[in-house]
C-alpha cells in the first residue's frame, strides 16, 4: 500500500494542485484534505497519514497550532510548513511547533515533493 499524505489548506485550489501534482509525480496516494488545523487534527486521527503538509495562515486554527497539537498526538508523522508566508516563520519557531521541515510555496511544487520524498523515503 502506498504511502499517505494528507493535505492541510484553506485554499481548494491549492489543495486541488497539490493532490494533483503529488499524485502524478510519485507513488504516493492523497488520502485526505483539510480546510484548517481543526479539519487536520480530526482528520489526521481519522486517517492516520503518513505525511502531514500543512498551510500557516488558516480559519479556526493555524499551522503552527495544529502541529503542536498533531507532533503530541503522532508524534512519528512528518510534518511540513507549506506557506506564502516561510520568510516571516523562523526555523526555531517551526521546529518547536513541530515541524520538519518549511518550505515556501514560491519555491514550487517540485520542492516540495523533494522534501516528501526525502522525510518518506529516509536514506
Amino acid at each position: 500500500m502506498p504511502k499517505c499524505i494528507l493535505l492541510v489548506d484553506d485554499n481548494p485550489a491549492i489543495r486541488m494542485a497539490l493532490r494533483k501534482f503529488l499524485e502524478d509525480h510519485t507513488d504516493y496516494g492523497v488520502c485526505g484534505e483539510a480546510s484548517d488545523g481543526l479539519d487536520a487534527i480530526e482528520k489526521a486521527a481519522e486517517l492516520q497519514p503518513d505525511l502531514i503538509v500543512l498551510d500557516l495562515s488558516m480559519p479556526r486554527m493555524g499551522g503552527l497550532d495544529a502541529a503542536r497539537e498533531l507532533r503530541q498526538r503522532m508524534p512519528q508523522v512528518p510534518l511540513i510548513l507549506f506557506t506564502m508566508h516561510a520568510a516571516a516563520t523562523s526555523q526555531n519557531e517551526a521546529a518547536a511547533a513541530g515541524f520538519d521541515a518549511i518550505i515556501s510555496k514560491t519555491e514550487g511544487l517540485q520542492t516540495l515533493i523533494d522534501k516528501v520524498q526525502t522525510l518518506l523515503e529516509p536514506v
